[in-house]
């Protein structure tokens, strides 16, 4: 079934849960096979892709229930990723796609790295007074979702949040922008549209919010997300920057979980995978992997009464009809 449990070789199941994730998915391992192996040892030892694809290799061809990622760890520790440290699961699939996307050497591959997880925006910045606007284009690996929104009020669904993320925000009094037409700071609308979703969608849930103290602080509270998500039915035509062909394939079904449990300061991470072959849920909690029900991984909504329970940080989600 390729579901093999990796063991804890030192606080890493922020990492073995990040690796599942990534092994788990036919679409990234289809690029993984394809990579140029390093010419001598010393490179093969330094080269995170093609220590993940050993890894791979180990977990397919092995008869053990899990592998120790050994190896691996000790490669990513040559990029300052160490063992026997609490990493925030968001930041540390940033730096382990960013160390797979710099050693692929094959240009052909990078692009279809790129294509398979970047999701492209358009930031716009209006002046109020005038008619005087810009346009960015900008590339990011995961949406960002505030699960609060600017009043602190919770955000009761994942719609909702994505609907916060992509709602227009009126800058005024000291967050005035620079207008060029006008000669002075003015008031601006800011906005972000949607130009294009990836095969693979990531989204981060911003459970961990800094308060005045300069604490993190965990929002557990319950959020439920579906495994059925239509963009076209989330957001509005203002918040869309696509054609017809691109918004025909923003339909995703439920990939991954990546679920956080304990505190800030002392906390677990596991991952809630639907194998891709089987259509069956599985937990990956380290070395011990067992098949869930969608029940189990709703379970990981949250709850306020449950400040150190499980909650989803990350979701990932897979296009139905990839163009």
């Amino acid at each position: 079934t390729g579901a093999i449990g990796l063991y804890n070789v030192g606080q890493s199941c922020c990492l073995n849960s990040l690796l599942q994730v990534f092994l788990m998915n036919i679409h990234f391992t289809g690029i993984l096979r394809r990579i140029t192996v390093p010419p001598c040892a010393a490179q093969k030892r330094r080269n995170v892709p093609y220590q993940m694809l050993l890894l791979l290799e180990e977990m397919q061809c092995g008869k053990q229930k899990a592998v120790a990622p050994i190896d691996l760890a000790c490669c990513l520790s040559v990029y300052k990723v160490k063992l026997f440290v609490q990493y925030d699961a968001a930041q540390l699939f940033l730096t382990l796609w960013n160390l797979i996307k710099r050693q692929m050497k094959n240009p052909e591959l990078v692009e279809k790295l790129s294509h398979l997880y970047t999701i492209c925006v358009q930031e716009h910045l209006a002046c109020q007074k005038c008619s005087f606007e810009t346009k960015r284009n900008s590339s990011m690996l995961t949406l960002p979702l505030p699960v609060l929104d600017s009043n602190s009020h919770v955000l009761r669904t994942l719609e909702d949040c994505l609907q916060y993320f992509f709602h227009p925000e009126e800058l005024t009094d000291h967050n005035m922008c620079f207008c060029e037409q006008c000669g002075r700071k003015t008031p601006f609308l800011q906005s972000m549209k949607l130009v294009h979703l990836p095969q693979t969608l990531t989204i981060h849930l911003k459970r961990f919010s800094f308060e005045k103290s300069a604490y993190i602080h965990k929002l557990s509270h319950y959020l439920p997300f579906p495994q059925d998500l239509d963009f076209n039915a989330v957001l509005t035509e203002n918040q869309c920057q696509a054609d017809d062909n691109e918004k025909a394939a923003w339909q995703y079904e439920l990939f991954a979980v990546v679920a956080h449990s304990g505190s800030t300061s002392c906390g677990h991470y596991c991952a809630y995978i639907r194998s891709l072959t089987e259509c069956k849920w599985y937990c990956f909690n380290d070395s011990e992997v067992c098949q869930v029900s969608w029940d189990d991984v709703k379970c990981t909504y949250g709850h306020s009464n449950l400040r150190w329970g499980e909650t989803a940080y990350l979701l990932i989600y897979m296009k139905k009809h990839p163009q």
